[in-house]
């Protein structure tokens, strides 16, 4: 491996292997959520993505004659929120599959940590989602007791995606969907648990509000504006007020929406770096995130979406590095002409 792409890589983890760290232990709230719901097979799981994740970690080292070192926590991070998007009634070689394809795809193809363009875990989820739809979108009730290895026999179901799509309204109380007490991916329920997750990576200053609010705030507006519930759309604002803020709730708390907002969208390398840009990053992921739920076959929609927008994200930061040369070239050109 190139020596110098070995110091930038270091010089990077340096620089933002905090935020992996912190992913990697703040995973651990929504695991014991997990588990609490299903037993111990979303252990079982995440264990196995874990140990699969660093097994890639230690090949690549050896593969591109670098030193393996245990600081870097990106693949255990990415291979952990792959782990809980999954339903726990997951077979392991799928979720062993989209781990390899998340890590080694994902992330090692375009140069290892720091050179990939899109999010490895969105790429590792979304490769499991178009070979294996049947076990990655459809999930366990809460409270099901799940057998550790052999989950094939368990009931699951896609009622939260056909009960949006056909129109209707959750018949879940708030409290139930703000814990996660409905059927989901395994670690992205738990709404009230995401949201202190978020509170303690934003004091920690690896959460971009910036980036988050404008994707949930964009997919808010649309959910408001543009109901999938019967009859709302054709209805005024006013009558069907408390109808369009509870179609707002099921949007947001399903499909992975507060997870990915937490989890998968400020990815240090895939986000814009700007504030601006940022704004409008999380704006287009979250038109495109509606998009897929709408039109869509995929609950998850978002994690197609984030790597939809990631593919813009450079161009974003580069038309904002413009335009602010631009503004600020304006009145220095204004000032000499007139000395």
């Amino acid at each position: 491996m190139d020596e110098a792409l070995i110091q930038e890589q270091e010089r990077q983890l340096q620089k933002t292997g905090r935020y992996y760290r912190h992913v990697f232990w703040l995973c651990v709230p929504l695991l014991c959520m997990a588990c609490y719901f299903y037993g111990a097979r979303p252990l079982l799981l995440c264990g196995v993505a874990l140990l699969t994740g660093n097994l890639c970690d230690r090949l690549v080292a050896l593969l591109r004659h670098r030193v393996y070192t245990n600081k870097d926590l990106s693949n255990e991070s990415f291979s952990l929120i792959i782990a809980l998007l999954m339903p726990a009634t997951v077979d392991i070689y799928v979720l062993v599959v989209a781990v390899l394809a998340g890590v080694l795809i994902g992330k090692e193809v375009f140069g290892g940590y720091g050179s990939y363009p899109f999010n490895p875990a969105a790429v590792g989820y979304a490769v499991a989602a178009v070979s294996w739809p049947e076990q990655v979108v459809r999930y366990p009730q809460p409270y099901t007791p799940l057998p550790l290895w052999d989950a094939s026999a368990v009931p699951v179901s896609s009622t939260i995606e056909d009960t949006l799509r056909s129109g209707g309204i959750l018949n879940l109380n708030s409290l139930a969907v703000a814990l996660g007490e409905f059927a989901a991916p395994m670690g992205t329920g738990a709404a009230l648990v995401i949201l202190a997750c978020c509170l303690v990576l934003w004091t920690q200053k690896d959460v971009h509000i910036g980036a988050s609010a404008s994707f949930l705030i964009t997919c808010g507006l649309i959910a408001f504006f543009f109901p999938r519930q019967v009859g709302l759309a054709d209805s005024t604002l006013f009558s069907s007020l408390m109808p369009r803020l509870q179609g707002i709730r099921d949007e947001l708390h399903t499909g992975a929406m507060l997870f990915c907002a937490v989890f998968l969208l400020n990815e240090p390398y895939t986000c814009a770096h700007h504030r601006l840009g940022r704004i409008l990053y999380g704006a287009l992921v979250g038109a495109a995130t509606m998009g897929f739920r709408y039109f869509g076959v995929y609950e998850t929609g978002v994690c197609f979406a984030l790597l939809a927008v990631n593919s813009v994200s450079a161009l974003i930061d580069r038309t904002e590095e413009r335009l602010y040369r631009l503004l600020h070239r304006l009145p220095s050109e204004r000032k000499e002409a007139a000395e």
